[in-house]
């Protein structure tokens, strides 16, 4: 029986100690420039952020579609070796 007092009594902190946690967490950014509400100051902004490499435009890199991607290049030249898919 106090094994089994001593099991429950270990598993409900087990199991309180992640909820604590999310509850009380706040949000946390690893880079300032990652919060929306610093990116308008100074830390944020062109050139004092370009040398950190933190600058919003630089953290969240957008993801463009690729056009033309079938278009024939002029100026490109085959890798060595590389064989042709025809």
């Amino acid at each position: 029986m106090i094994s089994d007092k001593k099991l429950f009594l270990s598993l409900s902190i087990l199991l309180c100690i992640p909820l604590t946690i999310a509850f009380f967490a706040s949000d946390r950014f690893r880079y300032p420039c990652q919060d929306p509400k610093n990116w308008d100051t100074e830390v944020c902004q062109k050139p004092r952020c370009e040398v950190t490499r933190t600058c919003p435009d630089q953290i969240f890199k957008s993801k463009k579609p690729v056009e033309n991607v079938n278009a024939t290049c002029t100026t490109c030249q085959p890798a060595e070796g590389a064989k042709n898919a025809k």
